[in-house]
């Protein structure tokens, strides 16, 4: 092939293609930064994006790349952990818009669908039906077909259902220049001239297709030659299916689909180690099962829950009925020869523990001690008979090597996955990276096995092909792909003449020093690059809805694009270190429009399997950005909220008049950054502070220490929502305490006032105060350290006490943000430790106390910091012994402090709302109570939903009895 062009020539390439293309064409920089990573190791930068609208789309782009000698990357989820996603040219972006389902036809159990359509997508419209697509990754809810087709994905139940090409009828496909063809079973009719010698090439090369390829359910090595022998049908479509993007690009695909069991069961059997559950595997397959997953004891950090055991098997069953799958698993658990089992029907514990197996791609990327491991060696497969032996002498190679990883995967396929803690930062690493690759290579060999059990070659393992099939055969993979794309420009690097395995590897571009930041990174042993690194692509942000309470990516969610999920942001801090695409390092104007639309919700540092903690590195990000620089007004105004109530208090009533004049309130919003679609929140006229201390009465308290409990005033309760304050007051004076705010002495039980420490009146109590979220969440963070070490200052002998924090996302910024933001004060660690929810407090400290019986349903939302950084399960339990029913809806209220107020975001603002909260209000039953723990998500309701939500502490304070006139 004629050599390809430079990157100094695509302005050509760009004004062609967009003459030509109706879809987006995007040669910016943020573009191009998003795409030069998959899920791999590897980095390759493209010189643009196309994001076709239609095939005629993709026909077109492929003509004038081939005109302009620019290589082509058909890229779907970007999910590909091999490299195969990523290339020097134009990328096409098949998920935009290609995401059709055209056709589905149940009487056949057959589906029409484009390139774009997301697995889970497919599988909800063919739920009615009773089917399903078989295959099923474990990133079902981002992954395309068009990329299982290209990789001839697998998951979990291929034991039952076999691989993606299984399930393949026919396809429609356009290769480099445009051209379009069907492929299917026995299609030599109607070829191109060029494809017409397929068959005479298969023919000619009978004995090596009859005899080079291992008889084995996950191989998925190389081009599937095999599928053009006549007596498998010549099938043309099987034959394309793995081939990685490097033959043409899928338009349009009919597949097939499966009946899916009406019920189902897991049994969970409890071996030894990994070796003895591995060689148990084998024997279950008689018994039919969907799936035989098997994992290890160090995959899974805390395995309460699983039976006995050092390593165990997830087989799950099928059946008409509950009672037919629960039957089905306990004869599987009593043919098994396991140390320890169980059946688990519930569907929520199923998926308890499915979550825990289908997020091992991303825990897996650190090891129990914090190190960093890498895929690379992600799937490769034995004989199911040959997975035991094979996985002790594995563990043996990683230790001869110095290596560590944790082994999981398709023991039912003897298909495993690991991760390894490969050194991909130093040359001395990088070398041994490629001697223990090689080694493996030739282990799998040994044992029978494919370099590929699932994912592809890529780039991770393409080199070594000759190893497992021998110089004549991988000769022919070269001749299939010139027959193909004589022009060679469909993924070069990949499969034929590949890359070698230790180039373009994605760590070397990025800075050999640590980047001086503010905050500590302590999981990452502060250093900016490694938290960057966290993200390793496999695109959970990139769900398209919520599954249960998950929170992460609301703004992908609303918006569906790539730059603003989780991952895409990652990418582009990754680009602005690397210097080479975003070239103005932190005053980056691509990163900042990225992160504009995270809403900091910090649900990624739950929901993402490695825990990327965007909301940290926005903070982190603004905080350079606008070193030395005006910053927009809302940092000034919601930014500095704390240091405008404060002073505001006294003329609330004035305040809110002049709010309700239109005119100065437009005025107002336009000035302070506001959107002028939101409504000023109401200044109560007495803050929560002034309320407590009239309540307390003047002079200094003797009290039981032990029957004291010490409440945040945080800034929204005390100066925007006093009412919760309030009750939480009662609720915990109920249990027998006094309440008191931090900063306050405390008075021995017997001792007199004398022998009181200073600051014991009422009036000093709570002065100061403040976690500093709003300085947090803006990004300016010397000041939001100033105001954190003043709060430590004025903690006082409370330090330390159990401190109740009312407000979800200040209780969430004081166990995080602060010893994060001051990692050499011990007594950030100190007071962060001490941070309780009202529902843990009385759990923990008033075990006894019995809360009213409210028995009414609930809705409303779980505060998105709570999900992320506190948990909800003392809320979940409070709510179960108080009466209250019904779920809390999961997601990102929308608003999220300072984000939905900032003008430019109302629009996704409400898209957030829009897609759980807002539809679970307006399903509520007449009688339901709507309950919202955080300020935002109450103001969200009542602006948006036009519904009163309460705080947990509201609603059990109604319950109480009445209390007598206090002052």
């Amino acid at each position: 092939m004629a050599a390809h062009r430079n990157q100094t020539e695509h302005p050509a390439l760009e004004r062609a293609l967009r003459a030509e293309l109706r879809g987006e064409v995007e040669f910016d920089a943020a573009a191009r930064a998003l795409t030069t990573m998959d899920a791999s190791n590897y980095r390759r930068v493209p010189l643009g994006t196309v994001a076709p609208r239609d095939a005629a789309d993709v026909s077109a782009a492929l003509a004038v790349c081939r005109e302009h000698g620019v290589p082509v990357v058909p890229r779907g989820g970007g999910t590909s952990i091999a490299g195969q996603a990523t290339g020097t040219g134009v990328v096409l972006d098949l998920t935009r818009h290609l995401h059709r389902i055209v056709a589905l036809d149940a009487p056949s159990r057959t589906a029409v669908v484009q390139p774009g359509v997301i697995l889970d997508d497919l599988r909800t419209a063919a739920a009615p039906h009773g089917l399903t697509f078989g295959p099923d990754p474990s990133t079902h809810g981002r992954c395309t077909l068009g990329g299982m087709i290209g990789n001839n994905s697998c998951g979990a139940h291929s034991v039952a259902w076999g691989t993606t090409a299984d399930n393949v009828h026919t396809l429609t496909v356009a290769r480099y220049g445009g051209d379009t063809l069907r492929l299917g079973r026995a299609a030599t009719t109607g070829l191109p001239d060029a494809l017409r010698e397929l068959p005479a090439f298969a023919a000619a090369n009978l004995a090596l297709l009859r005899t080079g390829f291992p008889d084995l359910p996950r191989r998925i090595s190389g081009y599937a030659l095999d599928a053009l022998l006549p007596e498998r049908g010549t099938d043309l479509a099987r034959a394309f299916c793995g081939s990685e993007g490097t033959l043409g690009v899928v338009t349009e695909a009919t597949v097939r689909l499966v009946e899916a069991p009406a019920a189902r069961a897991l049994a969970v059997l409890g071996y030894a180690d990994e070796s003895a559950a591995a060689e148990a595997a084998p024997g279950l397959l008689p018994h039919h099962p969907l799936t035989v997953e098997g994992m290890a004891a160090d995959l899974v950090r805390a395995p309460a829950g699983l039976p006995r055991g050092g390593a165990w098997l997830f087989v799950e069953t099928g059946g008409a009925t509950p009672a037919e799958a629960r039957a089905h698993a306990e004869r599987v658990l009593r043919a098994a020869d396991a140390l320890d089992g169980t059946v688990v029907t519930d569907p929520a514990g199923q998926r308890a523990l499915w979550r825990i197996r289908e997020d091992a791609a991303g825990t897996a990327t650190r090891m129990p001690d914090g190190t960093e491991a890498w895929p690379g060696w992600e799937d490769c497969a034995v004989p199911p008979a040959r997975l035991g032996p094979y996985l002790r002498e594995f563990r043996a190679l990683l230790a001869g090597h110095g290596l560590r990883g944790t082994p999981y995967g398709h023991f039912g396929d003897g298909c495993i996955h690991v991760r390894i803690d490969f050194d991909l930062l130093s040359t001395a690493g990088v070398a041994r990276f490629r001697r223990f690759s090689e080694d493996l290579a030739d282990l799998v060999v040994a044992h029978g096995g494919s370099l590929s059990g699932e994912h592809g070659d890529g780039q991770a393992r393409a080199e070594l092909l000759p190893r497992m099939y021998g110089d004549e055969l991988v000769a022919l993979f070269s001749r299939y792909k010139d027959i193909w794309d004589p022009d060679g420009g469909m993924n070069p690097g990949i499969l034929a003449r590949p890359a070698r395995l230790d180039e373009n590897l994605r760590f070397e571009v990025l800075p050999k020093r640590p980047v001086d930041v503010a905050f500590g990174y302590p999981h990452d042993g502060g250093d900016f690059s490694a938290a960057v690194r966290r993200c390793v692509g496999v695109a959970k942000c990139r769900t398209p809805r919520t599954t249960g309470a998950d929170v992460m990516c609301p703004s992908y969610r609303a918006t569906g694009e790539e730059a603003h999920s989780t991952r895409g942001r990652a990418r582009l801090l990754h680009e602005m270190l690397a210097g080479e695409v975003i070239t103005d390092g932190w005053r980056s104007a691509e990163v900042r429009e990225a992160l504009d639309l995270c809403l900091s919700c910090k649900g990624c540092r739950s929901d993402c399997p490695v825990g990327v903690d965007m909301a940290t590195y926005k903070a982190e990000f603004l905080h350079h950005h606008y070193r030395g620089r005006l910053r927009p007004a809302a940092h000034y105004s919601m930014g500095g909220l704390p240091g405008w109530l404060r002073p505001a208090a006294p003329f609330a009533p004035v305040l809110n008049a002049l709010a309700r004049v239109r005119p100065l309130a437009a005025l107002a919003k336009r000035l302070a950054g506001i959107a002028p679609e939101r409504t000023l929140p109401v200044l109560p006229r007495r803050p929560f502070t002034r309320w407590l201390a009239r309540r307390r009465g003047k002079g200094t308290a003797v009290i039981s220490h032990d029957r004291v409990v010490t409440l945040w005033p945080d800034t929204f309760t005390n100066h925007l929502s006093p009412e919760v304050g309030r009750a939480a007051v009662r609720v915990l004076e109920s249990t027998g305490r006094t309440v008191l705010l931090p900063g306050r002495g405390l008075v021995p039980a017997g001792l007199g006032p004398e022998s009181a420490g200073r600051g014991l009146g009422p009036g000093s109590a709570g002065r100061g105060l403040c976690c500093g979220l709003t300085y947090v969440s803006t990004g300016r963070l010397d000041k939001a350290r100033k105001v954190m070490r003043r709060t430590l200052d004025r903690m006082g002998p409370s330090l330390g006490d159990p401190l109740v924090v009312l407000e979800p996302s200040c209780a969430a910024t004081l166990r995080t943000d602060l010893p994060e933001l001051l990692p050499d004060d011990p007594r950030a660690a100190e007071l962060a430790a001490s941070v309780r929810t009202l529902a843990q407090y009385l759990e923990e400290y008033a075990p006894d106390w019995r809360p009213p019986r409210l028995d009414r349903p609930v809705a409303g939302q779980t505060h998105c910091h709570q999900h992320a950084v506190l948990g909800d399960a003392a809320e979940r339990r409070l709510r179960e012994r108080a009466g209250l029913t019904g779920e809390l809806s999961g997601g990102c209220c929308g608003l999220a402090g300072n984000f939905g107020f900032e003008r430019g975001h109302w629009d996704v603002s409400v898209a957030c709302a829009e897609e759980t909260l807002l539809p679970s209000v307006r399903a509520a039953a007449p009688d339901t109570a709507f309950l919202a723990d955080g300020f935002s998500c109450r103001t969200q309701l009542d602006q948006l939903g036009g519904v009163r939500a309460r705080h947990l502490a509201e609603l059990l304070a109604e319950g109480l009895p009445p209390e007598p006139d206090a002052p």
